[in-house]
């Protein structure tokens, strides 16, 4: 088991900086999550390089 890596990400909506948690067991993950701040729905798309280093974008829901 791992522990939860851990990302700053900006809002594409309201531009605040949030962190987020990604489970580094999945090589490659998207999901929904709505922005603590402005609760508009953001697009996570992670992914864990063969480095193990993690990357990370964010989009809007609808782009």
């Amino acid at each position: 088991m791992y522990a939860l890596e851990h990302a700053t990400i900006q809002c594409p909506y309201c531009w605040e900086r949030l962190n987020i948690s990604v489970d580094p067991g999945e090589q490659q993950q998207t999901y929904t999550e709505d922005c603590q701040i402005c609760c508009q729905p953001m697009v996570i798309d992670a992914y864990f390089d063969e480095n193990r280093e993690l990357h990370v974008t964010v989009r809007r829901e609808n782009d």
